[in-house]
């Protein structure tokens, strides 16, 4: 799909979870339409805003504890979402140069900023690529994927903030599972997940809303959101809420877990 393709193919009458998400980063690539969804998830849950942030901080920390700790250089970023600097691929090319990142995500919106992915090191590589995970198996087949990952080679699976977007008649567990059976030992998944457990009332809102907008959405408590790391080695703290996961040392007064609802681990391919 070409760049003009992918602007004729955005969808403008409905939200979209990523462009929704672009809202909650204060991002400008949105449309009212996005905006007006994501201000009633506002409306419902205030410190959606927060949540999103604390879902992006978690994702550079993984990623660089994976990248000095665990000797892991390349990377299979799916459901991308927007992109918003620094990219994965920055942060991890900021500890290792020769990182090489693939991103995947299925919404046309993304390809259309997808030079903003590309911007990679001289010494590592990135690319884009169109796939939806729910089809992993067109995702591993991909060619893209081929000429920059090494899959002899520890992967770090990144998913953040994507599988409450997979229902359980869509078989999440068994496509993470999927996805890791392609990985070698060494490999890593890092995950988060948003929680309806510190307060269930207003996850069902935030539920309602992204149904009604066309968006199905499963919310997973801690039990559930650890099933996906079955057979791996969870790195410490294990699961936990998105910004006590190893956090950086910070000024000011910490969010509190129901403010971030949002589950977060890091798991090791034995």
């Amino acid at each position: 799909m070409t760049h003009s393709q992918a602007a004729r193919d955005i969808d403008t009458s409905r939200p979209h979870s990523a462009r929704m998400y672009d809202y909650y980063l204060g991002g400008k690539d949105h449309f009212e339409v996005d905006k007006q969804a994501a201000e009633r998830v506002a409306e419902a849950y205030p410190a959606i805003f927060v949540c999103a942030r604390e879902n992006r901080a978690f994702m550079h920390r993984a990623t660089r504890v994976l990248a000095r700790e665990h000797g892991i250089r390349q990377w299979l970023d799916i459901g991308t979402g927007i992109p918003t600097e620094p990219n994965l691929h920055q942060v991890a090319q900021s500890v290792v140069p020769d990182a090489r990142v693939v991103y995947a995500d299925n919404d046309p919106l993304v390809l259309k900023y997808a030079e903003r992915l590309m911007r990679s090191s001289a010494e590592g590589r990135t690319t884009y690529l169109e796939a939806d995970v729910n089809d992993p198996e067109s995702l591993l087949n991909a060619p893209e994927l081929a000429e920059v990952l090494d899959l002899g080679r520890p992967v770090a699976l990144s998913l953040n903030a994507l599988m409450h977007f997979v229902t359980d008649a869509q078989d999440p567990y068994g496509i993470v599972r999927r996805l890791l059976d392609a990985l070698p030992s060494g490999s890593a998944l890092a995950l988060s997940h948003c929680t309806p457990d510190f307060d269930a009332a207003t996850w069902q809102k935030v539920t309602d809303i992204y149904t009604t907008a066309g968006t199905p959405v499963q919310f997973r408590s801690r039990e559930d959101v650890a099933r996906f790391f079955d057979g791996l080695e969870l790195l410490d703290p294990g699961i936990a809420v998105g910004h006590r996961w190893r956090p950086d040392a910070t000024e000011g007064e910490a969010p509190t877990d129901a403010e971030v609802s949002l589950w977060t681990g890091v798991g090791i391919k034995p």
